[in-house]
């Protein structure tokens, strides 16, 4: 059997930007089915949060996954349960990109003390500017969006 850990932080965002996922309640809700339903489909989530307009999340990929699959479900079974639960006042759906880096073992720990500290991270700096950051730091040719 073919043992494989390969860490990867993948970040997408609501279409166009919108703050559709302004409620923590229902964001906490949200994050727990992803990653419930991500369980019963092999797929190894470890953390995941975000805020009103975007999505971050620590995954482990199995050796016959890839992150174009993985995220491809993740956004897609998430944007059916938005609006099959009315989560969010309007259609909901994820914008089309989404950047992915990977995460070295040791890095695992401070990944998810990142993620873990969403809100306060974004109380002073916006996605956007956050985005700028990550294209800049790996390299990326263009923004989300």
């Amino acid at each position: 059997m073919a043992q494989v850990r390969i860490w990867v932080h993948a970040v997408w965002t609501t279409k166009k930007r919108d703050p559709l996922l302004k409620n923590k309640n229902k964001r906490i809700d949200l994050f727990k089915h992803i990653k419930s339903n991500a369980k019963q489909k092999g797929i190894y989530l470890d953390f995941i949060n975000g805020v009103s307009d975007h999505v971050h999340v620590l995954i482990s990929l199995a050796c016959d996954q890839t992150i174009a699959q993985v995220i491809a479900w993740l956004k897609g079974e998430s944007s059916r349960y938005i609006n099959e639960n009315k989560l969010t006042e309007v259609y909901f759906d994820w914008a089309d990109d989404y950047y992915a880096v990977s995460v070295s073992q040791s890095g695992v720990e401070a990944v998810r003390n990142y993620l873990k500290k969403q809100e306060i991270h974004h109380e002073n700096k916006t996605f956007a500017e956050e985005c700028e950051e990550f294209m800049v730091n790996y390299g990326f040719v263009r923004m989300l969006g």
